[in-house]
């Protein structure tokens, strides 16, 4: 198998790391958080909840994969208002995720997994909306909290850290196979 990780190193990933998936935690606790529609997606994207797919049954298929690949980007921000900053950084992150996606599937199959931060980003207005099936459906990526990830607990299973500093935001994706 590649070496994932020197992809996404390559790729201008920060940082990443190789983890069991019995290292992750989970906790249903995010899609309560998604329910509150704090970014503004819930129920506009075929990756967000509630079209994603229950929590229970989206947890269990990371556990049944062995293995996954994590990376993060960090991103300088003017200050910790920087909302624009953050949607850049965010940007500059799934184009990465993006790139890592596409060789993936192409090497592993359209089973393996990918996850990123926050919902889908391949349509500007996701199909969702105009009650049509996904216009991408191979290629759409939800979050990672999406399925019940635990992205601050990935700092105690690998040496990528989950806040880097002042006036920096940091964004995480994973490879799960």
């Amino acid at each position: 198998m590649m070496d994932y990780v020197q992809l996404a190193l390559g790729k201008g990933a920060l940082k990443a790391a190789q983890v069991s998936t019995k290292q992750l935690r989970f906790s249903e606790e995010f899609r309560a958080a998604c329910e509150q529609n704090f970014c503004g997606r819930y129920g506009k994207s075929y990756t967000c909840p509630p079209h994603v797919g229950e929590i229970g049954e989206l947890i269990d298929s990371i556990k049944q994969r062995e293995a996954a690949i994590v990376w993060q980007t960090v991103h300088g921000l003017e200050d910790s208002y920087d909302f624009e900053g953050m949607r850049r950084g965010q940007d500059r992150h799934n184009k990465i995720t993006l790139e890592i996606a596409d060789h993936a599937w192409a090497a592993l199959g359209d089973d393996t997994l990918v996850l990123g931060a926050g919902g889908c980003f391949l349509c500007r207005n996701c199909a969702v909306n105009t009650q049509e099936p996904c216009r991408q459906p191979n290629r759409a990526i939800s979050s990672l909290e999406a399925y019940g990830i635990d992205v601050s607990a990935i700092e105690s299973v690998t040496k990528l850290k989950y806040i880097n500093g002042k006036n920096t935001v940091t964004y995480f994706s994973g490879l799960f196979y």
